[in-house]
């Protein structure tokens, strides 16, 4: 009887081990879950050119660009306050991986468009990825009027194309870090000594000051013998992005005028101290801001606030 009474026992234990086990499972697969990197910049363009962030599905993003005149004319032009270039730009988050632009620019009268595809998203959990990785490319089409009329212009001579990638890792809750190999094509150049095709390497990083504040940081690169009609400088820029809701308010310093992928990349010609050619170290610094403000144009079912 006790022989019978313990084998009782025993078959009530194993089948209540037996019960508890989907539940362990099920508690280890949820510790399992992937986890993914976001908000690594506040905004989807770190100062003058993008970065790894997308808007959302059915997300707008309309964007006031503005760079003042340069500091060197000091008070006479009340340090660049007197001299502005102004670019308003529209994006939209066709879907989460998408994204499409349109911009017009008062620096050579550029209008361009563009895309953003999203490749690979930094996550960790149950599917791991150390880099987020994305794909930009534009057109850009100068306005201005041709400089001899009486020739034959080509429409085609008023393109350039950029082509981009972007690989970004957000290494903590502060910090991101982002790497951008670029090649800008231009149909035209000034000289037979510049080549179509510019090839550039781009860091930018971000540094999480509070939750609303962060600084930013973004160089370019231009390998030589490239650009040699025309003085040319790396264009240089670092900033401060403060978050006020909806809004996304970018100030900054930099010695670029333009904030189309052409001239950032082939026409900076001031660098933020340089020699003017007669022995004088001047500067090319320029202050400017970006504003953002985005807007919710289509709400996507389970749409979840995109969050800075």
């Amino acid at each position: 009887m006790r022989l019978f009474t313990l084998s009782i026992l025993l078959l009530l234990t194993a089948d209540l081990f037996a019960q508890d086990e989907p539940d362990l499972l099920s508690l280890i697969e949820a510790d399992e879950q992937t986890e993914y990197a976001t908000a690594s910049f506040k905004s989807t363009k770190v100062i003058n050119g993008q970065s790894i962030e997308h808007l959302a599905a059915g997300v707008l993003d309309f964007r006031i660009a503005h760079r003042f005149g340069s500091l060197q004319q000091g008070a006479y032009d009340l340090f660049g306050l007197d001299a502005a270039t102004i670019r308003l730009s529209l994006d939209y988050g066709v879907t989460d991986r998408l994204m499409v632009g349109i911009g017009r620019s008062s620096y050579q009268k550029t209008v361009d468009a563009s895309f953003k595809y999203r490749i690979l998203r930094q996550r960790k959990g149950a599917e791991n990825m150390l880099l987020s990785l994305s794909y930009y490319a534009d057109v850009q089409v100068n306005g201005l009027r041709f400089a001899d009329p009486s020739r034959e212009n080509l429409f085609r001579s008023r393109l350039a194309f950029t082509h981009q990638l972007l690989l970004a890792r957000k290494c903590s809750e502060r910090l991101t870090l982002q790497l951008m190999p670029t090649l800008t094509h231009r149909n035209l150049v000034q000289s037979a000594q510049d080549r179509n095709d510019v090839f550039s390497l781009g860091f930018a990083g971000r540094y999480k000051i509070t939750k609303r504040l962060a600084l930013t940081a973004e160089y370019y690169y231009t390998f030589p013998n490239q650009i040699v009609s025309t003085p040319y400088r790396q264009p240089l820029a670092v900033g401060l992005d403060i978050e006020t809701g909806g809004h996304v308010f970018q100030l900054h310093f930099t010695n670029a005028q333009a904030m189309t992928y052409n001239g950032l990349i082939t026409d900076t010609t001031q660098g933020w101290l340089y020699d003017d050619g007669n022995g004088k170290t001047i500067t090319g610094i320029r202050f400017g801001f970006n504003l953002s403000r985005v807007f919710t144009v289509v709400r996507p079912k389970g749409y979840t606030p995109y969050e800075q």
